[in-house]
């Protein structure tokens, strides 16, 4: 028998860096993804992308809409269609929590990050965010740049 590969832990495949800067995110969960064998070995090559994409609550079931994971190139006959939404696997009580959030106004769930877990399942973290206006924004810039300049400042005089 061929020994395992190694795998590292917790290999993030893609991430939603613009979620922390557009959206106020209140409350994070991990939710598994039903995938297809394609969709799995794709993601293992790390492609895919959640930049565009959102999650929405329906009949008792989250689906994540827009997710963009490409179809794995080998020869085979058949693939996946590369934006098709994909059902989130959470427990109940969480799916809930969501729906109740989703039901206040101005409030979404966004796609945070996309990885693989230790035990190699494909994993989503999905947060219950609320949108940032632009003076917020404008906000969370300065402090990003006071932080760089305090970190600059530190390191230059010691």
């Amino acid at each position: 028998m061929a020994p395992k590969k190694e795998t590292s832990t917790n290999k993030v495949v893609a991430q939603n860096r613009r979620a922390r800067f557009d959206f106020f995110l209140t409350e994070t969960f991990e939710a598994g993804i039903a995938l297809r064998g394609t969709e799995v070995k794709s993601l293992r090559d790390g492609k895919g992308n959640i930049q565009e994409s959102y999650a929405e609550a329906k009949n008792g079931e989250v689906w994540l809409i827009n997710a963009y994971i490409p179809e794995y190139q080998s020869k085979m006959p058949f693939g996946h269609e590369e934006r098709r939404p994909r059902k989130l696997l959470l427990h109940k009580r969480e799916i809930s929590k969501m729906h109740d959030a989703l039901n206040k106004k101005g409030f979404t769930l966004v796609p945070v990050k996309l990885y693989f877990n230790e035990r190699g399942i494909a994993k989503l973290e999905l947060a219950i965010a609320e949108g940032k206006k632009k003076a917020d924004k404008r906000e969370t810039v300065k402090e990003r740049d006071w932080q760089r300049d305090k970190a600059r400042i530190l390191r230059d005089h010691g």
